[in-house]
């Protein structure tokens, strides 16, 4: 049962451009199987299925091809669980995790490759995304707000 509604939602995320748990629960639900979002969710983590942005800036998610992709996964995961809010102050995005996360978190804000930082600094629970300007800093954290669903 669970191959078979792993293999749903791998053929789903092929053919369609779906960008949330809810739009995969319905095309699995449409299909017949019976399934909570709980289960999607861990499903998605165990495919190692990642989001991207795609040419229009709209993110979807993503089967894994290659080691990095899952181990961009991997990042995308603790990058996921980690932030609890966001705010912004001038070219420098704040990014506010649970305690003890923040460092493991700003390694996967890293490997996302993020247009105009600087650089970024993380502390126990906070990281900071240090941008080139105060436009990109309000763009990089529109789109950190989409990832994390604020």
């Amino acid at each position: 049962m669970k191959k078979n509604r792993q293999a749903i939602i791998a053929k789903a995320i092929e053919e369609n451009k779906i960008s949330t748990q809810e739009e995969l629960l319905d095309i699995l639900l449409r299909q017949g199987v019976n399934v909570t979002q709980a289960t999607v969710s861990r499903d998605i983590k165990e495919m190692h299925i990642v989001k991207r942005t795609d040419a229009s800036g709209a993110y979807q998610y993503c089967l894994p091809s290659s080691a990095r992709e899952q181990s961009s996964s991997k990042y995308m995961s603790i990058l996921l669980g980690s932030v609890v809010y966001t705010d912004i102050a001038m070219n420098t995005v704040v990014l506010k995790c649970h305690i003890g996360t923040a460092q493991a978190a700003c390694a996967a804000v890293d490997s996302i490759g993020l247009q105009d930082v600087a650089g970024t600094l993380a502390g126990d629970d906070t990281i900071f995304i240090l941008c080139y300007s105060v436009e990109a800093a309000r763009a990089i954290k529109e789109k950190l707000d989409r990832l994390f669903g604020f």
